[in-house]
């Protein structure tokens, strides 16, 4: 599994949600939810800093930052 995959698996659950909530929260369809937490390599960046938003980070070319 890659970082980002593990990062909001981890956050969402420490969070309590679950995948469904996450997806209505966020906007994102459930598919794309599970495909990103399994590490799916060919997921859309823009969907991916979507989900990276909800806490506060964003994902960045070479590197993953937070927002402040």
């Amino acid at each position: 599994m890659n970082r980002i995959a593990e990062f909001v698996k981890q956050k969402r659950r420490a969070a309590g949600l679950t995948q469904e909530e996450f997806a209505l929260r966020s906007g994102l369809g459930l598919r794309f939810v599970r495909e990103l937490e399994q590490g799916k390599p060919t997921v859309r960046m823009d969907k991916v800093n979507v989900a990276l938003a909800m806490f506060g980070c964003e994902a960045v070319p070479g590197r993953m930052e937070v927002k402040r």
